[in-house]
């Protein structure tokens, strides 16, 4: 099969595409014939061993396709450890997921990391309660789009996205976020302060690092809280000591997305289950990042680390 390896650790140029052995399941996997390839920001941080889990070398990148089982049922699912730019890939059968009919394959790939983010990070991490402000960094991306149009159906009182470009602001906006600010203020804390009619703000998601997270917290309210889940700069946000916390009675989190398959009860199915009902329903939407070929998969990672683009980016195997 087709399939796109990393041999050595680095940034885009180390995506080559090859011919490598049809993966084999074992016991409780299910081989997926691959329809489309869903490209994720941390797909950059597993080819270049930055990530949180520890890539292994030679490594096929890739969390998530949605393709057909053998027996030729319809399905979208997360993969283990990667494996996901190719034609064919393993997953588990209890992380492979069944697609609704009027679900498209931008929709299912959209849903089965970022909108599944979204979807926990407002109701696990930041616990939105209605009338809240809610600040949406990178309000344009896979995640952010998703969080915008989520916030807004569950009462958030005010949405405030930042984006990098006037486009991306009109995106954020036409999803329903009632403001759009630059993210590339001087001072993110004036800024959202400014944004909200000068009030400090209930909630942040926050992907970005650096300064963005320390000006963020910065603009907190009383009992504010600022959900991270990222660092797309690169760039380590300041220690937070916990005396700092006292002063506004800040809450600052963390979310990984894999620790949600330790809590009990099926969270993540019920989840990604919500968010289909919602796109049946026109509530939400999936954004159409671009779709590359299989061969182009190094052009998907430039134009991510750019941080020129918006919604999902999709890989075709077939191409």
């Amino acid at each position: 099969m087709r399939a796109v390896q990393v041999t050595e650790f680095g940034g885009p140029e180390v995506l080559n595409l090859v011919d490598l052995p049809d993966p084999v399941p074992g016991p409780g996997q299910l081989l997926i014939e691959v329809d489309r390839v869903g490209v994720n920001y941390a797909d950059t941080h597993q080819a270049e061993n930055s990530y949180l889990a520890p890539s292994e070398l030679p490594l096929v990148p890739g969390g998530e396709v949605v393709g057909r089982t053998a027996a030729g049922k319809r399905v979208v699912a997360l993969l283990n450890g990667g494996g996901g730019y190719a034609e064919r890939a393993v997953a588990e059968a209890v992380t492979t997921f069944d697609v609704p009919d009027g679900i498209d394959d931008l929709t299912a790939l959209s849903f089965i990391v970022q909108g599944t983010t979204a979807y926990l990070l407002l109701r696990k991490n930041v616990h939105l309660e209605s009338g809240e402000t809610v600040v949406v960094h990178a309000a344009a991306g896979g995640v952010g789009s998703i969080a915008v149009q989520l916030a807004k159906a569950w009462g958030a009182g005010r949405v405030i996205a930042t984006a990098s470009s006037d486009e991306k602001r009109a995106l954020a906006l036409e999803l329903g976020a009632d403001v759009a600010i630059d993210s590339r203020a001087e001072d993110m804390t004036e800024a959202l302060r400014e944004a909200n009619g000068g009030k400090r703000v209930d909630i942040v998601l926050d992907m970005t690092g650096g300064t963005v997270t320390d000006q963020s917290i910065a603009a907190l309210a009383p009992f504010g809280r600022l959900a991270f889940y990222g660092m797309a700069s690169r760039k380590q946000p300041k220690p937070i000591e916990a005396r700092n916390l006292l002063e506004h009675s800040t809450t600052v989190s963390g979310m990984w997305l894999p620790h949600v398959f330790k809590l009990p009860g099926n969270v993540f199915g019920r989840a990604l289950d919500e968010l289909f009902s919602l796109a049946l329903a026109g509530q939400v939407r999936a954004v159409d990042g671009g779709e590359y070929a299989l061969s182009d998969a190094r052009a998907a990672h430039e134009a991510l680390r750019s941080r020129g683009t918006t919604g999902k980016l999709l890989l075709d195997p077939a191409k």
